[in-house]
């Protein structure tokens, strides 16, 4: 019966984990880019804006 290489299992398992953090990190920097470019088009009103009656 065939020996199982728990070295390479948990070697494939930890090269999953390091991609999905690395993914997930780039998903945020985006979103974050997205959300950046989405204010400097449209700011919002500041309150300074608002008091000039």
């Amino acid at each position: 019966m065939a020996r199982s290489n728990y070295q390479f299992q948990k070697r494939q398992k930890e090269l999953d984990k390091k991609k999905k953090k690395e993914d997930k990190k780039q998903s945020k920097l985006e979103a974050k880019a997205l959300e950046t470019d989405q204010t400097e088009k449209d700011p919002t009103p500041s309150i300074e804006d608002q008091q000039t009656t």
